[in-house]
């Protein structure tokens, strides 16, 4: 009776196995990783997508270290450190700035536009006007003095229109992370708040030329009621700290 019975058994169960292995390969298909879609026909590959996740993941392990000497530098004086918990750039802020530089430059790829991202680590430093160029020089010189090196120095308070402020970036002596640092006034954070979104509509792909050249004039206008701190257009990025040579 059971040798009878078994070729219809082992029907049943192969039926079975070929219905699981079917069902298996189309969830495996939905389930595939998908790429990026940004605003204004911005886009990543699914390959680009993974790589900027995994960028993001070091940034985060980094952070730690990197918040604990900037809180510490900040309080050593006298700044406000505003925003700290926005302090790492969200996925979709950084994916978007990774996919506009891939679609400005397309010849070049997203390691090489991750290398160049300062700010998926950053901080906000404010002091009022007659602190802040003595309260710059001290943050600066005591990163420096922790061995953090010094990677860009944009100091814009001595332009004529446009940005005012002082953007700076560092890189992390043992991970080796970007990090930036913004020093501000009440009223230059003030302004680049106001113009924030005029801003990113300005840099979208889909913004017209004539359109940019409008949000252009109205961030002009808006940053020329900024007052200059006394020294604040001279200050400079401190010296690289010389390194021991090994023996």
């Amino acid at each position: 009776m059971n040798v009878m019975l078994r070729p219809a058994v082992l029907r049943t169960a192969v039926a079975a196995v070929v219905t699981a292995v079917l069902s298996a390969g189309s969830v495996a298909v939905a389930d595939e990783p998908e790429g990026w879609k940004g605003e204004g026909g911005l886009t990543l590959t699914a390959r680009e997508n993974n790589e900027v996740d995994a960028y993001l993941e070091h940034a985060r392990q980094a952070e730690r270290t990197i918040s604990v000497q900037v809180r510490s530098a900040a309080a050593l004086s006298g700044a406000e450190l505003v925003g700290f918990d926005q302090r790492l750039k969200s996925p979709d802020s950084l994916k978007r700035k990774v996919a506009t530089a891939l679609l400005d430059e397309p010849g070049r790829d997203v390691d090489t536009v991750l290398a160049g991202i300062t700010d998926a680590v950053r901080y906000t430093l404010l002091w009022d006007d007659t602190a802040y160029t003595p309260g710059v020089t001290a943050v600066s010189h005591t990163l420096a003095g922790w061995d953090n090196q010094s990677t860009k120095w944009s100091n814009t308070w001595g332009r004529t229109s446009g940005y005012k402020a002082l953007n700076t970036g560092w890189r992390a002596p043992r991970s080796g992370q970007l990090f930036e640092i913004q020093f501000h006034t009440p009223a230059s954070k003030h302004a680049q708040e106001a113009t924030h979104k005029l801003y990113e509509e300005q840099r979208l792909p889909s913004t017209s030329p004539e359109r940019k050249k409008q949000l252009q004039r109205e961030q002009d206008a808006i940053f020329a009621a900024v007052p200059v701190p006394d020294g604040a257009d001279s200050l400079t990025a401190p010296a690289t700290q010389p390194r021991p040579v090994p023996a």
